[in-house]
């Protein structure tokens, strides 16, 4: 048996990059006062047709959806925002000092072919921020991005930065931007084609040389900003300078949901080939009325953890497996009791530590004690449980201390400090 297509296993070993990939992310976001959210691992299926739209692949392709006993459809969630946007709602945080910012660390699903860092089944980490316009708070965002990308060593990234406009300036675009690829729908792929005929701006997500190649002369949003959005966008591009955060303007970049309005950003790694992208977001200032709410601008971002990894292993970066610190070896049904007793209060201490449980002699043990990296070994046998003292091992040094049973956990919790 193997784990279903498009799904992987994440064994002990893989586990310290990604431990520390998140704790990077929940420092960053704690400290700029993000709290905490986890949101059902499934949702109506209104609420991604609603919220991501009904023309975007992710709806159109790429949702696992069924149908309960209750007869309800419901869908595995593919994407992060429309969620947390569902659950502000729920539970009336526009009542809360806005803006109420949020952030989460959670699997999410969609059907769409495994390649290199990209799963049906995978992990992302998000944030959120319901309740303010201020174009300071998408440079804010975008800025957390780069710190943690930073922070973590990820290499060659680099940010494209965009604006999608907003219910003003976007369908006379759309409306020009329809007329342009009738023009070319001869040199367009089937999927682009369709995409024209269901919404337009998803034909920039195109990667085949050809649609990209007819799209080159196609007229772009962010050439065609209504006076407010094109202030909103000169904004965010002044509150990044103070920063020097390179960045690339790229009138292509659309996103893949249709909830995105003004501010659009996407961080790409030359490391990851043909599909760089590593995480990026942007505003939403019509998503939380769109569900029920009230009118509510919003912005947020979203990174997908086995993006960062990739990008980490790389560049030779990997987590490093924690190492026991302490490994019991006794010999004798006492000295069995004594060790586990003394293991139980090591561990209480914080102290990593293991034992043997597979029956090997004194020489095993003491094998079993080097392959785990241990730093230190207490020993106790029958000489031990008549002096009532354990013999404690450095394991490096081979010196050997002869100590208390009652007394041996802090004797070694000040000894390895």
């Amino acid at each position: 048996m193997q784990a279903p297509k498009g799904t992987y296993d994440v064994l002990p070993a893989d586990q310290p990059l990604r431990e520390k990939i998140f704790g990077e992310a929940r420092r960053i976001l704690n400290t700029a006062g993000y709290g905490r959210i986890s949101t059902p691992t499934f949702e109506d299926t209104s609420l991604f047709e609603r919220g991501v739209g009904g023309s975007s692949d992710i709806v159109r392709k790429e949702m696992y959806t069924f149908e309960d006993k209750g007869g309800r459809s419901l869908t595995l969630k593919p994407e992060g925002t429309a969620p947390v946007v569902r659950a502000y709602i729920q539970h009336g945080m526009h009542k809360l000092p806005q803006p109420v910012k949020l952030w989460y660390y959670e699997r999410m699903f969609r059907f769409e072919r495994p390649q290199a860092g990209r799963y049906r089944e995978h992990y992302q980490l998000g944030a959120e921020a319901i309740g303010s316009g201020d174009p300071a708070l998408d440079a804010g965002m975008i800025m957390m991005m780069s710190e943690l990308y930073e922070s973590l060593g990820v290499p060659d990234v680099e940010l494209r930065l965009s604006s999608m406009g907003d219910g003003n300036c976007r369908p006379a675009y759309v409306k020009r931007l329809s007329g342009f690829l009738k023009s070319v729908s001869d040199q367009l792929c089937e999927d682009c084609r369709e995409r024209a005929r269901l919404n337009p701006l998803r034909v920039f997500d195109c990667k085949h040389r050809s649609c990209q190649a007819a799209l080159a002369d196609a007229p772009k949003l962010i050439d065609n900003l209504c006076q407010d959005c094109q202030v909103h966008f000169d904004s965010v591009r002044k509150f990044l300078e103070p920063f020097g955060r390179s960045y690339r303007l790229d009138g292509t970049l659309v996103r893949g949901f249709d909830y995105y309005t003004r501010t659009t950003f996407e961080y790409e790694c030359a490391r990851l080939g043909a599909q760089k992208g590593i995480g990026g977001g942007g505003r939403y200032d019509n998503l939380v009325e769109e569900l029920g709410g009230p009118s509510t601008p919003a912005a947020g971002f979203g990174t997908g953890m086995e993006r960062i990894v990739l990008a980490l292993e790389s560049a030779g970066i990997s987590g490093k497996q924690p190492g026991v610190d302490v490994f019991m070896i006794s010999f004798g049904d006492d000295a069995r009791q004594e060790a586990a007793i003394i293991l139980h209060r090591i561990r209480g201490l914080g102290l990593i530590a293991d034992t043997d449980y597979a029956g090997r002699s004194v020489k095993g043990q003491m094998k079993q004690a080097n392959r785990l990296g241990a730093r230190l070994a207490v020993i106790i046998g029958e000489d031990e449980v008549a002096a009532g003292r354990a013999t404690v091992r450095d394991m490096e040094s081979g010196r050997q201390s002869a100590v208390a049973f009652a007394s041996v956990a802090e004797w070694i919790r000040e000894r390895l400090a």
